[in-house]
């Protein structure tokens, strides 16, 4: 793996990642980062990266869905490796335009598909980053297991399953090298403001409503996202070329608990102007459509194949997640304004902090 082409690397996991990759990792080839710049990319997330590691570090604006100029890309930069991030990713936005899903998640994954099989005598491996959403929701009991049935609930998790079983299906048809993972939610820094945690962080911070859908008893998985990180370069290295790979964080959590605990930690770090504790602004909301109950997984064979484990419990990460936004509310404010809040006022007819938003 020389030359790797990180799609979606303006986002939050990928540019997450691409930091990883160049800062810490022992990678010592060129990243290639390809990002449309859509509502939820941001070249300021690695603009340090970019003057860091001039030799080995290339950005280009290119939609993925755009074959002729995906096509061109590979061949000028000798593409040999692939980590898929590019996607459209949030729920309440899959219910309202489904389309762009369709066409970023199931149409882009196989334009790139197509162009790795056309280069299959340098591909060394296309990674497909996917979600625990695609397995649909659990009981009280059970774990998500690379072997659980497809059952999405919502048009973001069905485009990432078809996603899924096109790079499954050119593995097994066409012998291409792949891997999958399959991750629970991610946190951390640099993570978009309409996600759950950084949407209650920064309304907490403005004495804004928390809003929280339904009863709040909701459970998820919640993965530091440097530690998710760690385990896609960890699978892209080691794991077995045709296998799919789960990735928690060994957390489960109901919403109502995660946003509890942003609200004591923010009350630790930096009190109220008015000294009410910041739970006091807990706002229940009607709940949405499709809302899955509850995820958990199980990365046992991550764990006992790869030698992969979590290095962040919930609150250390969490505390290292409220630093991060409070050291860089010049980022927040940045991102929030402009291009974006009008998106999102066209879309939706509302503004992205109204309560009725969150995610």
């Amino acid at each position: 793996m020389n030359n790797i082409l990180v799609t979606g690397g303006c986002g939050f996991i990928g540019s997450n990642f691409v930091r990883y990759l160049l800062e810490e990792s022992d990678f010592s080839g060129r990243v290639v980062n390809v990002d449309l710049l859509t509502y939820a990319g941001n070249m300021e997330n690695l603009a340090d990266i970019e003057k860091a590691f001039p030799d080995r570090y290339a950005f280009v604006r290119a939609d993925i869905c755009d074959r002729e100029h995906m096509a061109e890309l590979f061949d000028e930069y000798d593409i040999d490796t692939v980590c898929h991030f590019a996607a459209e990713s949030h729920v309440d936005r899959s219910i309202v335009r489904p389309d762009a899903f369709i066409r970023t998640n199931i149409t882009g994954t196989f334009n790139l598909l197509e162009l790795c099989k056309d280069s299959e005598d340098r591909l060394a491996l296309f990674h497909h980053i996917s979600t625990d959403e695609v397995y649909g929701s659990l009981g009280e009991k059970g774990l998500f297991t690379e072997d659980t049935p497809y059952r999405p609930n919502s048009p973001y998790s069905a485009s990432k399953a078809a996603s899924d079983h096109l790079v499954r299906a050119y593995h097994k048809t066409y012998g291409l090298p792949v891997t999958i993972s399959n991750c629970s939610n991610n946190y951390g820094p640099y993570q978009f403001p309409e996600k759950l945690i950084p949407l209650m962080i920064l309304n907490a911070l403005e004495e804004k409503a928390l809003p929280v859908y339904g009863d709040g008893r909701n459970i998820r998985d919640w993965l530091y996202v440097r530690d998710h990180c760690i385990a896609i370069w960890t699978i892209m290295k080691q794991g077995q070329r045709g296998e799919t790979y789960n990735v928690g964080g060994d957390c489960e959590m109901e919403n109502i608990a995660v946003v509890e605990m942003i609200c004591d930690i923010l009350d630790e770090l930096k009190k109220s102007p008015d000294g009410r504790p910041r739970r006091a602004l807990i706002t229940f909301v009607k709940d949405r459509p499709g809302h899955d109950r509850r995820y958990g997984i199980d990365f046992t064979k991550l764990k006992q194949a790869l030698g992969w484990m979590p290095e962040e419990s919930f609150e250390s990460g969490l505390r290292k997640t409220i630093q991060w936004y409070l050291n860089n509310r010049d980022w927040v404010d940045r991102v929030r304004s402009g291009e974006y809040r009008a998106w999102i006022k066209t879309q939706y007819g509302r503004s992205w902090s109204d309560p009725s938003t969150p995610g």
